[in-house]
């Protein structure tokens, strides 16, 4: 709601609440990834030559990258949910069904709208979660897999 004020109504306050909210566990995730690599792991690539870009790319990075997409994946499962809060301001969103069914309650379309729009967000989000578990496999070293 904050948002309205600079941004009035739209997607533009929907888009710039999501993407402010979405930030903190992307990047907490990438610092606590890449906090957790062994330091021994970092000196002995220094000490075999790798400037301070390899060691990040090929060492740091690829270590820490099943936490930096576990953080991505948990964002984007939380914004899918709170996407469609971003009905009330006119943005948009699946929200629509949800929002309109509670409008309409006492009307025998009400649970039907409801459904329709929480099952919607709920497949979504199970899509979304498979694509990620699928991507994380995909590109995670089996070394490090858990």
């Amino acid at each position: 709601m904050l948002l309205m004020a600079p941004f009035g109504l739209g997607s533009r306050p929907v888009i710039v609440a999501l993407t402010m909210y979405g930030l903190m566990p992307v990047v907490r995730n990438t610092v606590t990834g890449l906090a957790g690599v062994d330091p021994a792991i970092v000196e002995s690539a220094q000490g075999m030559g790798l400037t301070r870009r390899q060691r990040l790319m090929r060492i740091e990075f690829p270590l820490a990258w099943p936490v930096i997409l576990t953080g991505i994946r948990v964002t984007t499962l939380v914004l899918l949910g709170i996407a469609a809060v971003g009905d009330i301001v006119n943005g948009p969103g699946y929200g629509a069904f949800i929002f309109t069914g509670l409008y309409r309650v006492g009307t025998p379309v009400a649970v039907n709208l409801v459904l329709a729009g929480t099952l919607g967000v709920t497949c979504l989000a199970i899509i979304f979660d498979l694509l990620f578990r699928l991507l994380g496999r995909l590109t995670t070293s089996k070394g490090i897999r858990s």
